[in-house]
C-alpha cells in the first residue's frame, strides 16, 4: 500500500515533517483523527492549546500545525467564527482564547490525500474493518475493484466541543462534507445513556453509516450504532470523561477523479458530564 498527498506542492520549509504527517494519516493502517483540546470547560479569557491526534482507539501520535494539510481549521462560537492560531511546526496544533461564554466548536477538514491498495484482498480486509460492506452491493463495485491498484482518495472532518461557563447550547452544523453533530450539549449533565448524535453528508442525513464510540479510560471497548433514515444514533455513553466518535463513509470517486473511491472521515469529542 502507498500514499501521497493530493497536494504535491507546499511553500512551507517542511517537506520531511509534510511527508511524515501525510503518512501518519493512512485510512487503512490509523483509522481515527481527532481534536483534542488542553480543557474542554476552560474560563473565558482563558487560552485553549489544540491538538490533532491519529491513531487507533484513542491513542495516537500528535500532530503539528500545518497548513499546507488542511483547508479549513477554526473555532466557532458566540462571536462568529475565527481561524486557529498557529505556526508551522507548532505542537500543540495552534490554540485559541474564548470571550464569550457559550458552545465553541473547533472544526478541522483536511485537503485531499490518495492511498493505494495493492490487491483487492486488502481493499476488502478495510471494508470489513471499518463497516462499510455495504459498498459491495454498489452496481459499479466489481468494475471499480477489478484493478492491478486501487486508488482511493480521502479526507478529514473533525469536531471538538467547548463549553465556556454554564451553557446547554447543542452542537450545531458547521458545513463539513461528513459530520457528526452532538443532539445535546455533553457538559451540561444528565445525558449519560443514551446520547443522541446525527450524521451528514453534504448536509443530508446518512443512514445505515456505522458510529463507533471510545473512552478515554477504556479506549478498546468500542461501542457502535447504525444511523436511521434520519441520520441519527444513540449511543449508550453511560460514563462521564472524555469521549470520540467517528464514522466513515466510502463511495465512489467523482466522474473525473484520478482514483476510484473517495472516503470521508468524521470525529467528534466532547467531555461527558
Amino acid at each position: 500500500m502507498t500514499i501521497k498527498s493530493a497536494r504535491q506542492s507546499t511553500r512551507f520549509i517542511l517537506p520531511a515533517l509534510f511527508l511524515l504527517t501525510a503518512l501518519a494519516a493512512v485510512p487503512a493502517g490509523a483509522h481515527e483523527y481527532w481534536i483534542e483540546p488542553a480543557d474542554f470547560r476552560p474560563a473565558a479569557g482563558r487560552k485553549v492549546p489544540l491538538r490533532l491526534y491519529v491513531g487507533q482507539d484513542f491513542r495516537g501520535e500528535s500532530q503539528i500545525f500545518l497548513p499546507a494539510l488542511f483547508d479549513r481549521y477554526s473555532v466557532i462560537g458566540p462571536g462568529g467564527e475565527q481561524a486557529v492560531a498557529g505556526t508551522a511546526g507548532d505542537d500543540p496544533a495552534g490554540s485559541f482564547t474564548p470571550n464569550q461564554p457559550g458552545l465553541h466548536v473547533v472544526v478541522f477538514h483536511s485537503n485531499l490525500a490518495t492511498v493505494n491498495f495493492d490487491t483487492r484482498a486488502e481493499f476488502e480486509r478495510y471494508l470489513d474493518k471499518e463497516g462499510l460492506e455495504r459498498v459491495r452491493s454498489l452496481p459499479e463495485y466489481e468494475r471499480l475493484v477489478n484493478r492491478k491498484i486501487i486508488r482511493e482518495r480521502y479526507s478529514r472532518n473533525a469536531k471538538s466541543l467547548i463549553t465556556v461557563g454554564p451553557s446547554a447550547e447543542a452542537d450545531r452544523v458547521v458545513g463539513l462534507p461528513l459530520e457528526l453533530i452532538a443532539e445535546r450539549n455533553p457538559a451540561s449533565g444528565g445525558h449519560r445513556g443514551n446520547f443522541p448524535v446525527r450524521l451528514l453528508h453534504k448536509g443530508k442525513p446518512l443512514s445505515g453509516a456505522l458510529v463507533i464510540a471510545f473512552q478515554r479510560t477504556n479506549p478498546v471497548t468500542r461501542i457502535t450504532a447504525r444511523t436511521d433514515q434520519d441520520g441519527r444514533a444513540l449511543l449508550p455513553l453511560k460514563n462521564p470523561g472524555l469521549w470520540l466518535v467517528s464514522a466513515v463513509h466510502l463511495a465512489p470517486a467523482p466522474r473525473f477523479a484520478r482514483e476510484e473511491w473517495e472516503s470521508l472521515w468524521a470525529s467528534l469529542t466532547f467531555e461527558l458530564r
